[in-house]
């Protein structure tokens, strides 16, 4: 490692911008045993997030408290999923992803797609192994969803991946009061749009949850296989 990398991890280990870390997980990166990094922050403030505390609150653990988790879990996990929040706002993701590779270990982060040059760079220097894509809405809708106007970011962010080698999926947290199946059709039409040729995940709201907005319950059964139309495959998760 250069003199500026151990530089700027000796700087970032004197912050925690890490809010917690579930150890273990066989659900959050297709096919491996992962271990998820919460990274407290966030740029959006999406009406139905379930990570208020995550979102809003402040971090807890260190990069210097990641690694040494990690490599008490090497030849236990394949893989480490890099989340939030937002990941990408970060301060020296790089030079942690750096790190964890050097443990051997995959990395796959979650990303709402806000920051491409980010993404671009970590593409280009060869650190990411899965990318997850959240897709929050059509661009009538993302900055009423979102609270943010990043729908050109996501787009682009979209573009960067069909065009990379990087194995990434797309996927959509739907609420039946606020996305319309109809706008759901939409969502797959851009991607159509876009060619991409993917799995695109669609994930059932859970109602009872704290969000970090007060929403209504979502009305169960609103959504199959049967009403979406598509060149590529659509999968339904939790309903």
């Amino acid at each position: 490692m250069s003199t500026s990398n151990v530089s700027n991890l000796v700087k970032a280990n004197a912050v925690k911008p890490i809010y917690s870390i579930t150890p273990f997980t066989l659900l959050d990166y297709p096919d491996k045993t992962a271990c998820i990094v919460w990274f407290a922050g966030c740029n959006m403030r999406c009406l139905y997030c379930y990570n208020p505390d995550i979102v809003l609150g402040k971090g807890k653990l260190s990069f210097q408290d990641l690694i040494l988790f990690l490599k008490s879990r090497v030849n236990l996990l394949d893989g480490v999923v890099l989340s939030g929040g937002e990941c990408t706002l970060q301060k020296n993701l790089f030079q942690l992803i750096q790190e964890i590779k050097k443990l051997g270990l995959l990395v796959k982060i979650d990303t709402n797609g806000s920051n491409p040059k980010t993404l671009a760079l970590l593409i280009k220097e060869k650190l990411l192994d899965y990318v997850a894509l959240d897709f929050k809405a059509p661009h009538e809708k993302f900055k009423y969803i979102t609270k943010v106007d990043y729908y050109s970011q996501f787009i682009a962010t979209l573009k960067l991946l069909i065009a990379s080698a990087i194995p990434f999926e797309v996927r959509t947290t739907y609420h039946s009061s606020l996305l319309a199946l109809t706008e759901l059709q939409q969502m797959i039409a851009i991607l159509e749009k876009h060619d991409y040729r993917g799995v695109y995940y669609i994930q059932n709201f859970r109602n009872d949850t704290r969000t970090l907005s007060a929403v209504a319950n979502s009305e169960p059964n609103t959504i199959n296989n049967a009403v979406l139309k598509a060149n590529f495959k659509v999968a339904l998760r939790n309903f």
